[in-house]
């Protein structure tokens, strides 16, 4: 019965999302909110609130308890859009991350009080794991993206596209209210976030995918398939200059073979067009298998 329970897919998604909430909140609370940079987002905007109420009213607003405020209206976008087995998710992902966020901060130190460069750089990687993580396992922490969804409806944009927009609105506030070098410092910890977000969903390139176009394809594909191992396949192409058909062969291989790859081109036609280009996952026979 326990193993049954490990091995649910469910349990291992909540379990993931907990650890990526987890390591979002602590990069929070160690890096960027004790030095007043915004990440955009939710959270960004409860930094700036944070210290404009400490400024003005003498008032501490956790931010914890802020976004799990700016969040509460956004749950019924996302059981709209998502339906309920998406809002479980993201109502779990709004409160948990608003917890560990207020339960860490007073045993989270501040891990770079003198230099707001390894602040962002360190704040931005660490919550962009966390949040990747998250995402992996299908949650949400409400936020931007729930806005960005709803607008997207109305507007001729995409998420992605409306979500830079809020964010960059957020960074425009912290530069008015904080002040333009910790803005600076924030757009820094969005990039480096988004670019760790990247890295947990897609991986590194470890793969290469192989176009090559040349007149003796069918030889190419004979010596690719005995020598390296390696399915090949044949792909229909047009000279845009002559009109006339070019045999054209797609291979996916691992890095090390694809300096064989391109001797074994050299060898039957060193007039073939060779393509490489980055993958970041490959799923199916001979790379990894799909996800239970």
């Amino acid at each position: 019965m326990v193993r049954r329970v490990l091995k649910s897919r469910r349990v291992r998604d909540f379990a993931l999302i907990t650890v990526g909430l987890a390591l979002t909140a602590w990069a929070l609370d160690a890096f960027l909110i004790p030095n007043k940079i915004a990440a955009g987002g939710v959270s960004g905007l409860a930094t700036i609130i944070l210290y404009w109420a400490k400024a003005n009213f003498g008032v501490t607003l956790p931010v914890g308890t802020q976004m799990l405020v700016m969040n509460a209206a956004l749950v019924a976008v996302a059981i709209r859009q998502r339906g309920l087995r998406y809002a479980a998710k993201t109502i779990y992902g709004i409160v948990m991350l608003s917890v560990f966020v207020d339960v860490f901060a007073p045993f989270t130190p501040n891990f770079a009080p003198k230099d707001l460069l390894l602040a962002a750089l360190y704040g931005g990687a660490i919550s962009g794991i966390g949040m990747g993580l998250v995402f992996k396992a299908g949650g949400n922490s409400g936020g931007t993206d729930i806005i960005a969804q709803l607008l997207a409806r109305r507007l001729p944009y995409g998420v992605g596209q409306i979500m830079l927009v809020v964010d960059a609105a957020v960074t425009m506030l912290a530069a008015f209210v904080l002040g333009p070098t910790y803005a600076l410092y924030g757009v820094v910890a969005i990039f480096v976030a988004t670019t760790a977000i990247d890295f947990v969903l897609e991986g590194l390139p470890v793969e290469r995918a192989v176009y090559v176009i040349s007149d003796e394809i069918d030889s190419i594909a004979v010596a690719v398939t005995e020598e390296l191992g390696r399915g090949a396949t044949f792909l229909d192409a047009t000279g845009a200059w002559t009109r006339e058909p070019r045999g054209m062969l797609l291979v996916v291989l691992a890095r090390n073979e694809l300096d064989q790859l391109k001797q074994i081109v050299a060898a039957i036609d060193i007039g073939a067009l060779v393509i490489i280009s980055n993958v970041h996952e490959t799923i199916g026979e001979g790379f990894r298998e799909f996800p239970a």
